[in-house]
């Protein structure tokens, strides 16, 4: 049962996967652009490579002959995966769906075209001139986000016609993959939001987690919290929804799928076919398992019969506030104090400016409120300072 897993991406959440992997006795091997990454502290193994560089990522490939190939980043070379899958090596969930979920562009017109979910009005733009069109169309306020990007990066809020060429030069400098196109849409006037955790199984009914809430800031989680608060009909629809998309795609894992909560309706927004940084949450003990152990156990083919609420929780972000400097963390000491809490410090190498170090953990299994718990996850990373 021992399988060789090839980690494309070695962040705090391919940290967290190694760790439920090798729990399970699997065996790791870890790729990233740059040494020390978090989930290489903890693999057998680790390569330091440029995976937009699809030579390189090839003899990788070729040099472990992996038994899976596991995705955890979008700036990754995803169109070889087809040919990965082709010679006989199983993609996670699967080629398709790692190569329409890496791309804003293909994923949007799935869900809404192919599918018939309902989401934002969208347009895209590949010049300046482009993205002034596609605004004239869809209108302000509005959102603009490179097609090849995840946790905000790139992302802008257009608010006035001031606003457009500053959210072009960021969609083409701030982007996961530089310069690219870019996805226009409509701003939404939604209550909250929530990530629904998918799993999808090799063998086995399709499970959802229970609702996650987040706040995000500057495009990027900030807190989340698990139950969410949704009616019944909504959760329904949602789940319909993610049942549709992650079948349409295919293969075995967690899916991170995020949707927009109005008064009456639910529009979905996008989704990532691995454990999702809201999910976090789940690491203060809310499930029967969290989403990395979920993630580890789909891909393995080991049945999941039920996924459990076990208490109520909340995370949220520890942020450097420096930039290019060694990670000096102080605090820690009075964060500790707090009672039915927890933390990660992520082990990254590096601090930049708003760049995620670790996350604050609280959990209740009483009658203690989501918003109780949410104000005492921020209190802890105000005693914890990364510098």
């Amino acid at each position: 049962m021992r399988k060789k897993i090839l980690l494309l991406g070695s962040g705090e959440l391919g940290k967290e996967f190694v760790i439920a992997a090798q729990r399970l006795g699997q065996y790791i091997i870890t790729v990233d652009s740059y040494d020390g990454a978090p989930a290489m502290q903890v693999a057998h193994e680790k390569e330091v490579i440029d995976m937009l560089d699809g030579d390189a990522l090839d003899r990788v490939v070729a040099k472990h002959k992996p038994d899976l190939i596991v995705p955890e980043i979008e700036a990754i070379r995803t169109e070889r995966f087809y040919e990965y899958e082709k010679q006989g090596y199983q993609v996670v969930p699967s080629a398709k769906a790692a190569n329409f979920t890496m791309n804003r562009k293909a994923i949007r017109d799935l869900a809404s075209q192919t599918l018939d979910l309902k989401t934002a009005k969208y347009k895209y733009a590949s010049t300046l001139e482009g993205l002034k069109e596609a605004i004239a169309t869809i209108g302000i306020p509005c959102v603009v986000k490179p097609l090849m990007s995840s946790s905000g990066k790139g992302q802008s809020v257009i608010k006035t016609e001031s606003d457009i060429e500053p959210a072009w030069v960021a969609s083409q400098t701030k982007g996961r993959t530089g310069a690219s196109e870019i996805i226009v849409e409509e701003f939404i006037s939604f209550e909250s939001e929530i990530t629904l955790l998918t799993v999808t199984q090799k063998s086995g009914r399709t499970l959802f987690c229970p609702p996650i809430g987040h706040r995000q800031e500057r495009g990027d989680y900030q807190e989340s919290w698990q139950p969410a608060e949704i009616s019944d009909s909504q959760l329904k629809s949602a789940q319909e929804m993610a049942e549709k998309v992650t079948k349409e795609l295919g293969g075995a894992g967690i899916w991170g799928v995020e949707f927009f909560l109005t008064k009456d309706d639910v529009y979905f927004s996008e989704l990532s076919p691995r454990p999702h940084d809201t999910g976090m949450v789940t690491l203060a003990g809310t499930q029967s398992f969290n989403e990395f152990e979920l993630h580890v156990r789909t891909v393995l083919g080991l049945p999941i019969p039920e996924i459990l609420l076990v208490r109520r929780g909340a995370s949220a972000v520890i942020l450097a506030q420096t930039e290019g400097q060694v990670p000096n963390i102080q605090g820690l000491d009075k964060a500790c104090e707090m009672p039915e809490s927890d933390l990660r410090i992520f082990g990254k190498p590096i601090t930049k400016k708003y760049r995620r170090m670790g996350v604050a953990l609280t959990y209740s299994d009483k009658d203690e409120s989501i918003s109780m718990l949410r104000k005492r996850a921020v209190l802890i990373t105000s005693k914890i300072k990364v510098d």
